[in-house]
C-alpha cells in the first residue's frame, strides 16, 4: 500500500510540484501501527490536481482538497494553505493557498500529526513530532489556547489521541483545556459523538474516560453519568449507562440496542425468557455492566432449544390447516404459545410433536 501512495507522490512531483504523506498515516507508520488513513499535502492547487487525476472527486465541504482512489484506498490530497479568521470556534472563514510546507504545518493541531514522508520514504519533521512520539506526549503546534479557540474539536481529538496511543497530554494542553472547555457547547452533538465513539471503543477507553472526568469535560459534554462506567468495554454498553439518547444522535439500530440494554439490566440475564426475547448480545452487554460472567450467559443462551421464532419447525400454512382457519391475528397467539412451550422444554421442536400438540389443544376448534 505504501508503495502505491509513494508512486502517487512521484506522479504529482513529476508535474513540478512538491507533495508529502502527512499526519496520521506517518505517525502510525513510525509507531508500527497499521493505518489506511492516508492524507497527502501538496503545493498543487485542486484545479491542477484535477488535471492530473481526472477521476478525482471534490469533497462536499470545499476546503482545498480532492480525493483520489488508489488500489481501492481513499486518499485525500490537500493544497498547502493558511487558514484565516476562524468562525464559530470550528471553521476558518477563509483559506489561502501557499507554496510552503512549513507554513502549512503551522496550522495543524498536534506535533505528532505534522510528520511528513516524501516520495522516497524519507521523513521530514520540522516541528519535532518524532521527539514527542518517543516521549509519548500530545503537544500543540503553537499556543494551545489559540488552537482550541480556533477549533474546539481539537480538545476531543487531544483526548482521543492520548487514549488510543496511550500518550500523556502536555501540561500546556491541560491548562488550555481548562480555559477553553466551555466552548464545547458550540460543537455539534454529531461531531462530539464521532470523537466520543472513538474514545469509548478504544481498548484503552478507561484512560479516555478518566481524562474526560479529570478535566471536567463530562459536564461540558452533558455526560453526567460518565463516572458510573466501571466495567464495560462495549460501546453500546457505555452509551446505555450514559443514557443520553435525548441529546446525542443515534441511528435506529443503536437506539433499539441501547433501549433494550436498559430494559434488560433490570432483569435476570440468565433467565431463558430474557435470553430468548433480547438475544445474546444485549444480555451480554447488560451482564458485563452488572458484573455477570459472560461465559455463563453464553452457556445459558446456547442451551436454548430455539433462538428465534423462525426456528419453530412448523409453518403458518400448516397451523392454519390444522386449525381449519384463515389467516388472522390468532396466529401470533399460537406462536407465542409454541415459543413458550419449546423454550421451557415442554414441547419438542419437530413438526410431528407440534402438530399433535396443536391438534390436542385446539381440538374443539
Amino acid at each position: 500500500m505504501l508503495e502505491a501512495v509513494l508512486e502517487l507522490l512521484k506522479k504529482i512531483n513529476s508535474y513540478g510540484f512538491k507533495s508529502y504523506i502527512i499526519g496520521g498515516f506517518v505517525r502510525d507508520y513510525l509507531l508500527g501501527i497499521k493505518s489506511n488513513d492516508i492524507d497527502v499535502a501538496t503545493n498543487a492547487t485542486p484545479k491542477e490536481l484535477k488535471n492530473m487525476f481526472p477521476d478525482s472527486v471534490v469533497p462536499n465541504e470545499d476546503y482545498g482538497s480532492v480525493i483520489v482512489f488508489v488500489n481501492g484506498l481513499k486518499i485525500e490530497i490537500t493544497t498547502f494553505r493558511k487558514e484565516i479568521d476562524y468562525i464559530d470556534n470550528r471553521h476558518p472563514a477563509k483559506i489561502i493557498y501557499i507554496d510552503n510546507l512549513y507554513d502549512d504545518l503551522l496550522r495543524r493541531d498536534f506535533t505528532i500529526n505534522t510528520i511528513c514522508m516524501d516520495e522516497n520514504g524519507q521523513i521530514t519533521d520540522y516541528l519535532n513530532g518524532q521527539k514527542d512520539l518517543e516521549e509519548k506526549i500530545i503537544r500543540s503546534v503553537g499556543d494551545p489556547v489559540k488552537k482550541f479557540s480556533e477549533d474546539v474539536l481539537r480538545i476531543l481529538r487531544a483526548i482521543r489521541f492520548a487514549t488510543i496511543l496511550d500518550f500523556d497530554l502536555d501540561k500546556e494542553i491541560i491548562i488550555a483545556i481548562a480555559k477553553c472547555k466551555h466552548l464545547l457547547n458550540k460543537l455539534s452533538y454529531n461531531r462530539k459523538k464521532e470523537e466520543l465513539d472513538k474514545i469509548f471503543s478504544s481498548s484503552n477507553a478507561k484512560k479516555g474516560i478518566k481524562l474526560l472526568i479529570d478535566l471536567g469535560l463530562d459536564k461540558e459534554l452533558e455526560l453526567e453519568r460518565l463516572n458510573k462506567i466501571k466495567n464495560t468495554s462495549s460501546l453500546i454498553g457505555i452509551w446505555s449507562i450514559l443514557n443520553v439518547c435525548d441529546k446525542y444522535p443515534f441511528n435506529s439500530n443503536e437506539k433499539e440496542l441501547i433501549n433494550n440494554v436498559n430494559k434488560v439490566i433490570k432483569l435476570n440475564n440468565l433467565d431463558m425468557n430474557t435470553l430468548y426475547k433480547y438475544g445474546l448480545y444485549v444480555n451480554s452487554v447488560a451482564g458485563e455492566i452488572k458484573g455477570i460472567n459472560i461465559k455463563d450467559i453464553t452457556k445459558e443462551y446456547n442451551n436454548l432449544k430455539i433462538k428465534s421464532r423462525s426456528e419453530i419447525d412448523i409453518s403458518s400454512d400448516t397451523i392454519m390447516e390444522i386449525l381449519k382457519k384463515e389467516p388472522g391475528s390468532y396466529l401470533k397467539d399460537v406462536y407465542d404459545d409454541l415459543e413458550n412451550m419449546i423454550i421451557h422444554g415442554k414441547l419438542a421442536n419437530n413438526e410431528n410433536s407440534i402438530k399433535k400438540y396443536l391438534e390436542n389443544k385446539y381440538e374443539e376448534v
